[in-house]
């Protein structure tokens, strides 16, 4: 569950600075480095991010776990 944890962090993280680079410079990280925006490896690497996203609301739980 850690790994599991691990990868949905970096995932959210890459969506992050992808997301800042689009608000910022109207530049897209992902769509850039992997073929464009519909090309289907960005498609599959921006589901990735937002089941990442998903995932990291169980996130929450732990904070409140661990601040009891």
């Amino acid at each position: 569950m850690k790994a599991l944890n691990s990868i949905c962090l970096a995932l959210v993280i890459i969506g992050a600075i992808n997301w800042g680079c689009i608000g910022l410079f109207s530049f897209d990280l992902v769509g850039t480095l992997f073929g464009g925006m519909t090309s289907m490896l960005s498609r599959i690497i921006f589901i990735l991010v937002g089941l990442g996203g998903l995932w990291a609301f169980s996130f929450f739980s732990k904070v409140d776990e661990s601040e009891s």
